[in-house]
C-alpha cells in the first residue's frame, strides 16, 4: 500500500511543481508591473518627438461589422496624416461592412472566400494589397476596436526605431449594466493584458500579440505567416516572430480598447475561442519552442514561451484546487505530505498576487467583496473546461454581437 501511495504522491509532486512555475512566473510579473506603474507616476511624459514619423497603413480587417465599424473608423481617421492609408477586408461579409466603411472613408477590398474563413486569411489578403505600394509601417486594427488619442503616432514611432513588433495596451471593458461575472472577466483581461505584459517590459522582455493594436515594419510583416484558420492566431503569429527573430516590443502607452458582449451566450462563446485556443498553443508549441530557445541561447524567446504556459486564470485555479484536494486525500490515507505543501503555496502565492494586481491595477473594476466571490465564477468554467476535453475547438468562430450579428 505504501508503495502505491509513494507512486501517487510523486506523480501529484510532479504535477503541483509543474502549476507552481507559471504562479511564479506571475507573481514576478505582478510585482514587477507594480514597480513600473509607480516609476510612471512620478514622472512626466515629456513632449512629443519633433521629427516625422513613418508613413502608416492602418489595416483593419471586418467580418460583418457594419454595427461598429464606423466608430472604429472614426477613431483611427482622426490619427492619420496625408501620407497614411485606411485599408478595410471586408471579409466574407453578409451585411453591408464594406458600404458603410466606404462611406466612412476608408479605402476597402471585398473577400469573398467561404472555405476560407477567419482573420488571418483577411489579413494575408490585406497585406498582398498593401504590397502594390508597401508603408513603412502596419498597423492593425480590429473592426469593434476604438484607438485611443495617439495611439497610432506612439505605435509607429516605436515600431520604426526597434524595428519590431510593437504591441498597444488592448484593454476589454464591460458594457453598462455589467453583471459580476463580465467585470470578473474584466479584472482578468487587465491582468493578462496590462499587468502581465507592463511587468515583463520592467525586465526589459517582450510580450505576446493580442490581435488588435498590433504595429509592424513592413520588412517583417510582408512574409509572416498570416494566412490561417487558427482561433487565436494573434498568438501564434507573435511566437512565429519571436522564432524569426523579432519578438514584439509593449508599448503600454498606446490605447486600444474594445467591449464584452453583454449577452451571456456571446461571452461565453468568446472565452472559450480564447481559452481553447490558449490551451492548444501550450501544448502545440511551447516544448518544441522551449527546447529550440534554450539550445540556442534565445532568452527573448524562453520569456515568450514562459509566459504562454501561464494558462488562463481560471484554469489554473481549478488545476491548483484539484490538486490539492486530492493531495489531501492521500495525506488523510497516510502518503507523503509534499504535494500538499506545494500545491497550498502555490495556491496561495497566487491568491496573494492576484490581490496585489487588484490593488494597483482592479479596483476601479470589482469592490473587494465582489472579488471574494470569484471563486464561484471560476467553478462555473468547470463545463466549458470539460466539453474541452471531449472535443476542443479548432476553428475561428467570431462572436456574436449584442445585436445578432456574427
Amino acid at each position: 500500500m505504501q508503495i502505491v501511495l509513494g507512486i501517487v504522491g510523486g506523480c501529484l509532486l510532479i504535477a503541483a511543481s509543474l502549476f507552481a512555475v507559471p504562479v511564479l512566473v506571475l507573481s514576478v510579473q505582478v510585482l514587477a508591473a507594480g514597480r513600473t506603474r509607480a516609476a510612471a507616476r512620478a514622472t512626466r511624459t515629456g513632449p512629443a518627438p519633433a521629427d516625422a514619423r513613418p508613413d502608416v497603413a492602418v489595416l483593419m480587417p471586418a467580418h460583418d461589422e457594419a454595427g461598429g465599424i464606423a466608430a472604429s473608423i472614426a477613431s483611427v481617421k482622426a490619427q492619420l496624416t496625408t501620407r497614411d492609408r485606411l485599408l478595410v477586408v471586408a471579409d466574407n461579409c453578409s451585411d453591408e461592412t464594406a458600404r458603410i466603411a466606404q462611406e466612412a472613408g476608408a479605402e476597402v477590398v471585398v473577400r469573398s472566400d467561404p472555405e476560407r474563413r477567419g482573420k488571418g486569411y483577411a489579413l494575408d489578403w490585406g497585406v498582398r494589397h498593401l504590397g502594390a505600394a508597401p508603408p513603412a509601417v502596419v498597423v492593425i486594427v480590429d473592426a469593434d476596436c476604438l484607438v485611443d488619442e495617439g495611439a497610432i503616432d506612439r505605435l509607429a514611432r516605436c515600431c520604426a526605431s526597434s524595428r519590431r513588433p510593437v504591441q498597444a495596451l488592448y484593454l476589454m471593458r464591460s458594457p453598462a449594466p455589467a453583471p459580476l461575472k463580465t467585470r470578473i472577466a474584466e479584472f482578468a483581461w487587465v491582468i493578462k493584458n496590462q499587468v502581465r505584459p507592463l511587468g515583463f517590459r520592467r525586465l526589459g522582455l517582450p510580450c505576446q500579440l493580442m490581435g488588435t493594436g498590433m504595429a509592424f515594419p513592413w520588412a517583417v510583416l510582408k512574409d509572416a505567416p498570416l494566412a490561417s484558420g487558427h482561433i487565436v492566431e494573434d498568438l501564434q503569429l507573435g511566437l512565429d516572430l519571436a522564432a524569426a527573430g523579432t519578438p514584439p516590443l509593449f508599448c503600454p502607452d498606446a490605447l486600444v480598447t474594445s467591449v464584452f458582449p453583454l449577452s451571456s451566450g456571446a461571452l461565453a462563446t468568446q472565452r472559450t475561442r480564447w481559452e481553447h485556443g490558449h490551451l492548444g498553443v501550450i501544448a502545440g508549441m511551447a516544448p518544441r519552442l522551449l527546447w529550440r530557445a534554450v539550445t540556442e541561447g534565445r532568452g527573448a524567446l524562453v520569456a515568450m514561451v514562459v509566459d504562454l504556459c501561464v494558462p488562463p486564470l481560471a484554469a489554473l485555479v481549478l488545476a491548483l484546487c484539484t490538486v490539492s484536494i486530492v493531495a489531501a486525500l492521500l495525506v488523510l490515507a497516510g502518503g507523503p505530505s509534499a504535494p500538499l505543501l506545494v500545491a497550498a503555496a502555490a495556491l496561495l502565492l497566487l491568491v496573494g498576487s492576484l490581490t496585489l494586481a487588484w490593488r494597483g491595477f482592479g479596483r476601479h473594476i470589482v469592490t473587494w467583496p465582489e472579488l471574494v466571490t470569484a471563486p464561484s465564477y471560476v467553478f462555473g468554467k468547470l463545463g466549458m473546461y470539460a466539453r474541452m476535453v471531449r472535443r476542443k475547438q479548432v476553428d475561428w468562430v467570431r462572436t456574436r454581437r449584442d445585436d445578432g450579428t456574427r
